[in-house]
Order: structure tokens, then C-alpha cells, then sequence
């Protein structure tokens, strides 16, 4: 691999081969580069996306998004591509099965948080839907970091999130999780100035 390719500068980006610039994290493993440059930041406005967006980042907690990103087609085969009404009818044999599959993370708060959020996300559609309500959390103004130190991993906006979903009955969604979770559906731009994927998500100018 070229030296410019990882080596990044002072404000953490790496130009690749392609001439794009990229955060290191999004620069080295080809499955994360891909990532990052075609979903991560972008706009998720269904039910059963953001549904799952939240049980992966949930169930990423204390772990590498790497390993979850690696997993993730097992996660979808596991919790049957994350439709609400599917996980939210799992008993405790599925999550004895689920324990017992190596193809996921094998953490049974997690798995049991997976179906408790099911169930919140289907009784939260008498309320607008789990959509609308995690949206409506977006702050009046988005990040700007030249370097990733200036990147936050918290908000007044993302505390706020955590603690309406907590009432709403949702588990795991405290608010560095729902911060991440910000950033991966586009609610905020976190997107280094100089990344290519600065302003791609067309939510932020």
C-alpha cells in the first residue's frame, strides 16, 4: 500500500490512490472504505433501517465498528433482517438460539435489548413512529472538525435522545451510542472538512 495511503496528516486525513480523502479509520480495511463512502452519514428514514441501525450500534458498545460492519449479514440472518414485528415476537428459546450463533456478538443484554427495542419501536408508531421521533432530536447546527480530536462524541441533542427513548421503553441507547447513531443515519454531519464526504448526505449545506 502507498505511504499516503496511511500516513495521515495533522488533520487526520489520508488521501488514497483514488485522490480521495478519507478519516484513518475509513482509509485502511476496504470493507470500512466502502462504508463510509457509500452509507455512513447517509439519510435513514425508514422504520426497519433505523431499527437496526440502532440494535447494531447497541450491540457495537465497547466493540470496533469494524467487527460489527464484518458481522452485519449475520446480524440480518440472525434477527431476521431486523423487522420489528419478527424480533419482537422472539422467546426465550430464540435467544438461547441466538447465544449459541458465532456468527454474531454473543452478549445476551444485547440480544434481550434487541427485542425490548423491537417492541418500543412497534408501540411507538401511535406516537408517529420511531422515524419522526429519533429526527426530531436534530440539533439547529451540525459539527465542523478540521481534525478528528474536534470530532464530539456526546450532545445536548444526543443526551436528550437517550433519555426520550429510556421513557419510551428502548434499552442500550444511552448517549454516546445515540451519538453514533446520529452521525451513521445523517442527523448530524461529522465528516471531517476536508473528507470528500463533507455535506454528502444533503441534510447539511
Amino acid at each position: 500500500m502507498e505511504e499516503n495511503c496511511v500516513t495521515p496528516g495533522e488533520n487526520g486525513i489520508i488521501v488514497g490512490p483514488d485522490g480521495l480523502a478519507r478519516p484513518l479509520w475509513a482509509a485502511a480495511d476496504p470493507l470500512m472504505q466502502s462504508y463510509y463512502d457509500h452509507e455512513w452519514g447517509m439519510p435513514v428514514r425508514d422504520e426497519q433501517g433505523m431499527y437496526e441501525r440502532i440494535s447494531l450500534e447497541a450491540f457495537q458498545a465497547g466493540l470496533s465498528w469494524a467487527t460489527i460492519l464484518r458481522k452485519r449479514d449475520a446480524f440480518r440472518k440472525a434477527f431476521l433482517d431486523f423487522h420489528p414485528e419478527s424480533v419482537a415476537a422472539f422467546n426465550q428459546a430464540d435467544v438461547e438460539r441466538l447465544m449459541l450463533d458465532a456468527g454474531i456478538v454473543r452478549n445476551r443484554l444485547k440480544i434481550n435489548a434487541a427485542i425490548t427495542n423491537a417492541k418500543a419501536t412497534i408501540a411507538l408508531r401511535e406516537e408517529g413512529g420511531l422515524v419522526d421521533f429519533v429526527w426530531s432530536f436534530q440539533p439547529a447546527s451540525t459539527p465542523a472538525p478540521r481534525t478528528v480530536a474536534d470530532i464530539p462524541t456526546t450532545s445536548p441533542e444526543s443526551i436528550a435522545l437517550s433519555k426520550a427513548l429510556r421513557k419510551k421503553g428502548f434499552a442500550f441507547v444511552g448517549p454516546t451510542t445515540m451519538f453514533a447513531l446520529m452521525e451513521a443515519v445523517g442527523i448530524v454531519d461529522t465528516h471531517l472538512l476536508d473528507s470528500h464526504r463533507r455535506g454528502s448526505s444533503g441534510v447539511w449545506a
